[in-house]
């Protein structure tokens, strides 16, 4: 097992680059299959799900457009629990299939608020997909329609998720030792 140093945390590898990509895979397909002759908006959650994004899109078998949107509830390792949006989507919706674009559902209050917001614009419908979930720490009940993994309730970094900013670049994700 590979381990990595961000500032004050040590983390191991916990999801290897070639599971991450498997998981892609079939939820791009999932998609694909769904969503068939219709043109989603995939509204990609930014910062963290920029690397699920890229590889979805790429996995994709279907016409579709992409945008991205930029809401933050993290400060350091844990949710704030306040969603605060930054960038805002200008794309009209209205009568159009949306799909949400995220990295990782654990409270689920930042994507209840995303979901709320989108709602508000008319489209024909929502969908999520996240490339991970914590069942365990869900505060809110969502319609997770595509879960690429599940994993438990451990701070994670890497494949886009970060700890201050830091450690997005790395291809495996990782789980904090201490």
């Amino acid at each position: 097992m590979k381990e990595i140093q961000i500032k004050d945390k040590r983390f191991r590898t916990f999801i290897p680059e070639a599971d991450i990509l498997r998981e892609v895979h079939r939820v791009a397909s999932e998609i694909s299959r769904d969503l068939e002759g219709e043109n989603p908006l995939f509204v990609s959650v930014l910062n963290g799900s920029f690397m699920f994004t890229a590889d979805l899109m790429k996995c994709l078998d279907i016409p579709c457009e992409v945008s991205f949107v930029k809401l933050a509830s993290y400060a350091g390792t844990s949710s704030t629990g306040k969603v605060k949006e930054l960038v805002g989507l200008n794309e009209d919706i209205s009568g159009r299939t949306v799909v949400i674009v995220e990295d990782i559902v654990d409270t689920g209050l930042t994507m209840k608020r995303l979901i709320e917001t989108l709602k508000g614009r008319g489209p024909k419908d929502i969908r999520v997909a996240t490339l991970l979930v914590k069942p365990d720490k869900l505060e809110v009940e969502l319609n997770l329609d595509y879960v690429a993994m599940k994993i438990p309730n451990d701070f994670i970094v890497g494949y886009g998720l970060d700890y201050d900013g830091l450690g997005r670049n790395y291809r495996d994700i990782y789980t904090v030792i201490d």
